[in-house]
């Protein structure tokens, strides 16, 4: 019975995000209400306060499914890939999982400036969704370095975002462009020369950057 009820407590929160992100869309974060949250998805208010006792609870949540979309049961790591060519692929895997509520975050970017508790939020989500990311490419996210690492990503993938956010492209291929060329440079900038490329890269080598060698 405890089970049962678990999962509809999951499929409450669920709906409630679901629907809180419709009326983003159409209303604007700082707009949002929660009685017309409660009033799209069909629920009490009681019932959203309880799930999201904040509008920064809607950002983290939303963030954490995204990354859980991103890292699919699927990816294996190949010693024959680049660590940019992984990065490419969750990247994308990433905006394939915000492409349907793509309007609910095109109207989260104009309020950052002006409710710092909404970009307080995303601000966090978005450095654990850079760090698990990486290490899921095989990168070494410990330490100073490591922390560079993800902030680069963070600025990498933020400026790549908001191409996205524009691109209507049916197989976004404004936004695969972006992705590559901004990669590249990346990937030249932790070089410290021409970009080559990330090499080939395991988890357990992965690229020597857990001993200072070339790449992320």
């Amino acid at each position: 019975m405890a089970h049962k009820a678990h999962s509809k407590e999951t499929t409450g929160d669920h709906v409630i995000l679901e629907a809180a992100l419709r009326v983003a869309a159409l209303s604007g974060w700082r707009r949002l209400t929660f009685s017309a949250v409660a009033e799209e998805a069909g629920v009490s208010l009681a019932s959203v306060l309880r799930h999201y006792p904040a509008r920064a609870k809607l950002i983290t949540t939303w963030m954490r499914l995204v990354d859980n979309a991103m890292l699919t049961d699927d990816i294996v790591l190949d010693p024959r890939e680049t660590i940019r060519d992984r990065l490419f692929d969750l990247l994308m895997r990433r905006f394939d999982a915000l492409a349907p509520n793509k309007e609910a975050l095109r109207a989260l970017v104009p309020s950052f400036g002006r409710d710092l508790s909404l970009a307080g939020a995303f601000g966090r989500s978005l450095m654990r969704s850079m760090n698990v990311t990486l290490e899921a490419a095989g990168v070494d996210v410990v330490g100073a370095r490591g922390l560079l690492r993800i902030k680069a990503l963070e600025a990498a993938y933020l400026h790549v975002m908001r191409i996205w956010l524009k691109d209507d492209t049916p197989d976004m291929a404004t936004t695969m462009a972006a992705l590559d060329k901004t990669l590249d440079r990346l990937d030249s900038m932790a070089r410290g020369m021409p970009s080559k490329g990330f090499g080939p890269c395991s988890r357990e080598n992965a690229c020597d950057t857990a001993t200072g060698g070339a790449g992320l």
